[in-house]
């Protein structure tokens, strides 16, 4: 049983940050059915892959963010397909979308259309700059992608080291963040459902939230009037907090507090460090030569040492690949790494858990990602359409 498992989600978003909130949702047991546009979801052909096979379904893009989801292939511009879409939304407590705004007006499948197919539907969309119900904007209309709503949200603004040039996060926190804030948000409108009988439109922007993923830049600008920016990995606020070289790799300490920062001195051997700056402003105001004085120490002992003189006392921790993650023991007691089915291919493919963990109704992967149009038969006979409907063919 899952915490979710009497949802039924109709998902017609693709590539990152729509198919993840889906994903979320169906991990936690929802029943997400991925329909598709003719030809299916831009990235089912973006590799890597596992082998160099070429009978391969789909790469590890489309696997990693689409398992547990069954398929269905429609074109909502026929009408047959576009009547079997309406059959599902009766059926639906969710849909989720995640095209330019006024997309699904052009198919006359726009939020008031479905709601009058079904009064309870909470509909979903997550846009670059939102929907014009919930605050018409002059962007509105205008593509967006992760790298576009991090340069405008002030994320890369404040990424990088203070002498290079702005720098997007790794992951796609544009994406991915509107997507897990659009999950929290379908999953209110649904609480409030179950208390009014009443359905919504949920709409989360991808620059909305990239302002809200900088919190810190915001209130720091209206409290003193300067623009944040880049620092390196250090903290405008907080010293030391910050990633420091050692004699084989790189580590991170967070030793801010006063207890932190004495047993740190303490492990140094240096305890005229702590007497001399007991407090955070004295040692915020002197954070470019202690931090040389830090640096010195660590650089002269290997990561595993000086992480054993820090255990239990201070917050630190190695600056970790990927490789190491895979042979981390946390990361399998805690079941992050989740093997699944790979069609095409002999071998199984690994990806991410999931990060929730309940203790009555653990949330998991629920196998592989589906193959195009697979489970056609089955989602329109539930919607009482019957099989006689032709799978649709298409070019992307």
């Amino acid at each position: 049983m899952g915490a979710l498992d009497d949802l039924r989600v109709l998902d017609l978003t693709q590539v990152l940050a729509g198919p993840y909130c889906t994903m979320l949702l169906a991990d936690m047991g929802a029943d997400v059915v991925k329909v598709e546009r003719p030809g299916g979801d831009l990235i089912r052909s973006n590799p890597p892959f596992v082998s160099d096979s070429d009978e391969e379904a789909y790469g590890g893009y489309f696997q990693s963010v689409n398992r547990g989801k069954r398929s269905l292939e429609l074109d909502l511009g026929t009408d047959e397909d576009r009547e079997a879409f309406l059959s599902l939304v009766e059926r639906a407590d969710v849909v989720v979308e995640n095209f330019k705004a006024g997309t699904m007006e052009k198919f006359d499948c726009g939020y008031e259309t479905l709601r009058e197919r079904n009064p309870d539907l909470i509909y979903s969309s997550i846009r670059g700059f939102g929907d014009p119900r919930t605050g018409e904007t002059h962007r509105q209309g205008q593509p967006s992608f992760d790298l576009i709503a991090q340069a405008l949200g002030g994320v890369m603004e404040i990424t990088g080291q203070s002498d290079g040039p702005p720098t997007k996060v790794g992951p796609g926190v544009g994406d991915l963040f509107t997507a897990v804030l659009n999950a929290v948000g379908i999953l209110a409108a649904v609480h409030h459902r179950e208390r009014t009988g009443e359905g919504q439109y949920v709409d989360t922007a991808m620059y909305d939230s990239m302002v809200s993923l900088c919190e810190r830049t915001v209130y720091q600008y209206s409290c003193d009037g300067e623009s944040p920016t880049r620092q390196g990995n250090s903290h405008p606020t907080l010293f030391p907090y910050d990633s420091f070289e050692a004699a084989d790799g790189h580590v991170v300490i967070a030793a801010f507090s006063d207890g932190h920062w004495e047993a740190l001195c303490e492990a140094m051997e240096r305890p005229d460090l702590a007497a001399d700056y007991p407090d955070a402003g004295s040692r915020i105001a002197n954070r470019e030569s202690l931090r040389r004085e830090i640096a010195d120490w660590t650089a002269t002992i290997d990561s595993e040492t000086l992480l054993d003189l820090l255990e239990g006392r201070v917050p630190a921790a190695p600056v970790q690949n990927t490789a190491d993650i895979f042979e981390d023991p946390h990361i399998h007691d805690r079941e992050m790494l989740a093997e699944v089915d790979q069609p095409g291919a002999d071998d199984r493919m690994t990806i991410a858990g999931s990060p929730i963990k309940m203790t009555e109704t653990m949330p998991s992967p629920g196998g592989r990602a589906p193959l195009l149009d697979e489970h056609r038969a089955e989602l329109l006979d539930e919607a009482g359409v019957g099989t006689e409907t032709n799978r649709v063919e298409g070019d992307d």
